[in-house]
């Protein structure tokens, strides 16, 4: 298993490296955030991505937060975050970032692997798509775009096109079609889509991402492309109709 580790500390990272090493794991060690984010192109570009990435938040470069959201947009890897920041708040807010577990230091060793085995797992579940249904992209091409169906999206020049014909969509609506395309099939919660697009919490903002929501289904003339998981948020069906 392939496994990215985002480690400023080179001593800590030395140890941690050894004790996965010796668990079958092939660790990747970078020490910034831009690493962390090339390190990922790279290895999606050429074989089989990470398995997992491992994100300690007190990098020099940017803070494991903003780290997490830039993966969150161009990837599906799973994330966990290992940090000394025990607050609460940090961890509601990694999590609604789009982190899959986070993890407080000092931590037992076994229970890091247990839960980097569980969100591998998990991931896997997650990302297989229902019977009779196509898989869809999960990553960009080498030129950044992604491909659901009729439906072109370029990250890199935010633009959308349906059938080749370019649809004007407002900076929300970009954001909150590239955050569910990356991973199709995968319910996001609407907390954490709130989080993610407009870096806020969910009071007062539930209506706002609705409206949203329903602009994008007419602007793309896919009505069923973004479908609606009761009580809990949103997906991106893996096939557009």
């Amino acid at each position: 298993m392939k496994l990215l580790l985002v480690e400023d500390d080179d001593r800590v990272a030395a140890a941690l490296s050894a004790v996965l090493a010796r668990h079958g794991f092939e660790v990747t060690h970078v020490r910034s955030g831009a690493e962390a984010l090339q390190e990922l192109l790279v290895c999606g570009q050429e074989g089989p991505g990470f398995a997992v990435v491992l994100l300690d938040l007190g990098l020099p470069d940017q803070d494991g937060f903003e780290v997490c959201g830039r993966i969150r947009r161009t990837s599906s890897t799973p994330v966990i975050m290992v940090t000394a920041r025990a607050d609460v708040r940090s961890r509601i807010h990694g999590l609604n970032l789009g982190a899959d577990d986070y993890v407080v230091k000092p931590y037992d060793m076994g229970e890091l692997l247990a839960r980097i085995h569980a969100v591998s797992r998990r991931t896997a579940v997650e990302e297989t798509p229902p019977p009779g249904e196509r898989a869809a992209s999960r990553r960009p091409d080498e030129s950044g775009t992604l491909r659901l169906g009729a439906v072109t999206i370029e990250l890199p020049t935010r633009q959308v096109r349906v059938d080749g014909a370019p649809v004007p969509l407002t900076r929300k609506e970009f954001d909150l079609l590239a955050l569910l395309a990356q991973r199709p099939g995968v319910v996001f919660r609407r907390e954490q889509i709130i989080s993610e697009v407009w870096r806020t919490s969910w009071e007062g903002t539930g209506r706002t991402l609705e409206v949203h929501v329903a602009s994008l289904r007419s602007k793309l003339r896919q009505p069923t492309l973004i479908e609606t998981v009761r009580g809990v948020g949103y997906r991106m069906t893996a096939r557009a109709d």
